[in-house]
C-alpha cells in the first residue's frame, strides 16, 4: 500500500476513521499490515492538521510516523518503556496514546507540553527537553527492571542529531557492558552515519533479527567456544559481513548486537524487525533511515525551514479590511547579535564563532557563509563548545560562544573550570534568557544570572534594547576575561540600532527617569528585558527608573545613591529571584550597612509552565500591571 503524500497542510479536519476508533495503543497490536498502513496515513494527515491548528514542531514527527506505529504495535506499552529523544519526535506518539484531541492545544497555556512529560501520560516514561538523555534513562529503567525481576522491554529512540552529544556515547559505552534488556533505535534522518539503505541491507536486518538466526548465533557461540580460535574467527567473519552493508563495527565493539540500516518508512519491515527484537536478551541496536518531513512534500524539500511552523490562520468567510501601511519590522535580538558578529569579525580577524547546533536559532547563518573558516558548529555538544572556546583563547584568539541560556547549563562545569578558573577571554552571547514561551520549563532561561553571578571574574550584562545589546556585545568582546551578554527571545522595543562598534561602559547604570514632587519616593532598579514594564510603572507611580545594565559588576554608586534618595527600592529581573540580580543588590546594601526597604521581583521559586511569553509574564506578576500591584501592596 503506497504512502499517501501531501503538498499542503489540511485546513479542515481530515477523515481518520481508524485513528478515531481507539484511545489506547493496545488496539494496534490486533491490526494487520493493511490496517497499519492505513493508520500511518491517517496519523500523518492528522499530525499535519493538528500542528496547523496549534503550531509547533512537525518535521521530525512526520519522519517517525511509521516508526511510532510499529513501536506501539510491537511493544506492550506502557508496560514496555519507550523513551523519546529528541522530544519533538514524539507528536505521533502523543496522538496514538490517548491525546489526539488535546493535540489541538499543544504548547498553549494549560495545554499539552511540547515534549514527553511523565505527569501528562503513563506512556511518557521520561521527561525530555534537552537531547541525548534517552540511552542513559532507558538503561537505568532496564537495570531497575532487572533488579526487581520484572520482565519488560525498554526502548530508546534517539535522533541522529542527539547522538552527537557525548552523553549518548557515555551511555552506549556503559550499556554495552551490561546484560540489560534494552533496544536503542537510531533514527538517522540526515545521512550522517551511512547511506547503505536498500534491498540487501533490509534483508540482512530482517535476517539478523529473526529468532532462527539469533538462536543459531547463540548456539554457535557455545560450540565454537570449545575450539581454539574458532569463536574469534567466526566473530570477525560476521563483523566483516555486516560491515559490507552497514556501519555495524562501532556499535558491535561497544557491546551491542547491531541491526540495520533499514528503511524507516517501510512499515512492514519495521514491524517485523521490532517484533523480532522485543524478546531478544541483552543490548540491541537498530539503525533506521528516515526522511525528516516525510510525506509532506514542502517539508521534504526544506527540512530546516519546516522543522516547526506557526499555527495557520483560519480561512476568513467575511471580506477583510484593507491592509494598513506596513511598519518597519523590528529586529530580533538574535538578529542584532548576528549582524554584530559579522561586523566585529570584519574588524578583528581573531574572532571565532562557535555554536552547539544553533546556527539558525542564534542567527549565525550570515556569519557561517561570510567567514566559513572561523565558524564552528560543534553539534549538540555544549560542553565541548565551551572548552573549544577555552582552547582557542589560550592561543590568542577571541572566541564568541552563541548559546541558549537553557543549554549553557550543560556547559557549566566547563565554564567554571576551563574558562573562568584560567580567566580566559571568552565571550558568551546568551540567547533566550528569561521566559521563552511555548517550549516550557526545560527551555526557559530562568537561572543563568544566578549560576553565573557566583563565578569569580565573570562579567554579566543585560541590555534593555537592541542598541544596548550591540554596544554590550562590543564591551564584552573587548573585556580581557570571561563575559556574558544575556538577551531575551524575540524582538526588542524597536530603538534605532547604530552601525558602529562602540562599547558601552561596563558597570555603569543609566537613570532613565527621576521621581519628582511629593509622596513615597520609589526607585525601580530594572535589569535587562524588564526595563520596558519598569518605564510604564515609573510613569504611573512617579518613581525613579534606573536601567542597571550590568549585573556583575553592579554599579555600586548608583545603588547606594538610589538607597540614599529613596524610601523603597524595587529590583526587577526576568530570572529566578534566588541568587539573581536582586540578590546582588541586597548583598551590596547589607555589606555597606544600608537600611532600606527592598522588594525583589522576579521569577518564582518553581518551574514555570508553557504558554505565550505575555501570558507567563502576567502569571508571574512581571508585566506592568503585576509590578504595579506588587509595589502598591508594599506602600504604606
Amino acid at each position: 500500500m503506497p504512502m499517501k503524500l501531501f503538498d499542503e497542510i489540511p485546513r479542515e479536519r481530515p477523515a481518520t476513521p481508524l485513528l478515531d476508533s481507539f484511545d489506547h495503543p493496545s488496539a494496534l497490536r490486533a491490526m494487520n499490515a493493511r490496517q497499519l498502513a492505513q493508520l500511518a496515513d491517517e496519523l500523518r494527515a492528522y499530525l499535519l492538521y493538528s500542528v496547523g491548528v496549534s503550531g509547533g514542531h512537525f518535521g521530525a514527527g512526520l519522519g517517525v510516523v511509521e516508526l511510532s506505529v510499529a513501536l506501539h504495535h510491537a511493544f506492550h506499552t506502557p508496560k514496555d518503556r519507550l523513551v523519546w529523544d529528541v522530544g519533538h519526535q514524539a507528536y505521533p506518539h502523543k496522538i496514538l496514546t490517548g491525546r489526539r484531541e488535546a493535540m489541538l492545544g499543544i504548547r498553549q497555556q494549560n495545554g499539552l507540553a511540547a515534549f514527553p512529560r511523565r505527569a501528562e501520560s503513563e506512556y511518557d516514561t521520561f521527561g525530555v527537553g534537552h537531547s541525548s538523555t534517552s540511552i542513559s534513562a532507558a538503561l537505568g529503567m532496564a537495570l531497575a527492571a532487572q533488579a526487581k525481576g520484572e520482565h519488560r522491554r525498554v526502548c530508546a529512540i534517539i535522533g541522529d542529531g542527539a547522538l552527537t552529544a557525548g552523553m549518548a556515547f557515555e551511555a552506549l559505552a556503559h550499556a554495552g557492558h551490561t546484560h540489560a534488556n534494552m533496544l536503542v533505535v537510531l533514527n538517522d534522518n540526515e545521512m550522517s552515519i551511512s547511506e547503505n539503505v536498500g534491498g540487501l541491507a533490509t534483508y540482512l536486518a530482517r535476517m539478523m533479527s529473526s529468532k532462527p538466526y539469533l538462536k543459531m548465533r547463540e548456539e554457535g557461540k557455545k560450540v565454537l567456544s570449545h575450539l581454539p580460535g574458532a569463536l574469534e574467527i567466526a566473530k570477525r567473519t560476521e563483523e566483516h559481513m555486516k560491515g559490507m552493508v552497514s556501519p555495524a563495527t562501532l556499535f558491535e565493539e561497544m557491546g551491542f548486537h547491531y541491526i540495520g540500516p533499514i528503511d524507516g518508512h517501510d512499515l512492514e519491515a519495521l514491524t517485523e524487525t521490532l517484533t523480532n527484537l522485543r524478546d531478544v536478551k541483552g543490548p540491541q541496536f537498530l539503525h533506521i533511515k528516515t526522511c525528516k518531513g516525510k510525506g509532506f512534500l514542502p517539508a521534504e524539500a526544506d527540512q530546516i525551514g519546516y522543522h516547526a511552523i506557526t499555527k495557520l490562520e483560519k480561512t476568513r468567510r467575511t471580506p477583510t479590511p484593507p491592509p494598513k501601511a506596513p511598519s518597519a519590522p523590528r529586529k530580533k535580538y538574535c538578529n542584532v547579535f548576528g549582524d554584530w558578529l559579522c561586523d566585529m569579525a570584519e574588524s578583528d580577524p581573531r574572532l571565532m564563532g562557535i555554536t552547539p547546533a544553533m546556527r539558525e536559532g542564534s542567527d549565525l547563518v550570515r556569519f557561517s557563509k561570510e567567514y566559513p573558516a572561523r565558524y564552528f558548529d560543534v553539534a549538540i555538544a555544549e560542553q565541548h563548545a565551551v572548552t573549544l572556546a577555552a582552547g582557542m583563547a589560550c592561543e590568542g584568539m577571541k572566541p564568541v560562544v552563541a548559546i541558549y541560556s537553557t543549554f549553557l547549563q550543560r556547559g557549566y562545569d566547563q565554564l567554571i573550570h576551563d574558562v573562568a578558573v584560567q580567566n580566559l577571554d571568552v565571550t558568551f552571547a546568551i540567547d533566550r534568557a528569561g521566559l521563552v514561551g511555548e517550549d516550557g520549563p526545560t527551555h526557559h532561561g530562568s537561572m543563568d544570572l544566578s549560576f553565573l553571578r557566583c563565578v569569580p571574574g565573570m562579567v554579566i550584562l543585560a541590555p534593555a534594547d537592541e542598541a544596548e545589546c550591540r554596544a554590550m556585545l562590543s564591551a564584552a568582546y573587548h573585556y580581557p576575561g570571561p563575559t556574558a551578554v544575556r538577551y531575551p527571545r524575540g524582538t526588542g522595543p524597536g530603538v534605532e540600532i547604530p552601525t558602529h562598534l562602540d562599547a558601552l561602559p561596563i558597570g555603569k547604570a543609566e537613570v532613565r527617569r527621576e521621581a519628582t514632587g511629593e509622596g513615597v519616593r520609589i526607585a525601580l532598579l530594572a535589569f535587562g528585558s524588564l526595563n520596558g514594564p519598569a518605564a510604564e510603572v515609573a510613569e504611573r507611580l512617579n518613581a525613579t527608573h534606573i536601567n542597571m545594565r550590568s549585573i556583575k559588576p553592579l554599579d555600586r554608586d548608583a545603588v547606594l545613591h538610589a538607597a540614599d534618595e529613596h524610601e523603597l527600592l524595587i529590583t526587577l529581573e526576568e530570572n529566578a529571584i534566588a541568587g539573581g540580580a536582586g540578590s546582588a543588590v541586597n548583598e551590596l546594601l547589607h555589606a555597606e550597612g544600608v537600611q532600606i526597604e527592598v522588594l525583589n521581583l522576579g521569577l518564582p521559586d518553581e518551574f514555570v509552565e508553557h504558554g505565550s511569553p505575555e501570558e507567563l509574564l502576567h502569571d508571574c506578576g512581571l508585566d506592568a500591571e503585576g509590578i504595579e500591584a506588587a509595589i502598591r501592596q508594599r506602600l504604606p
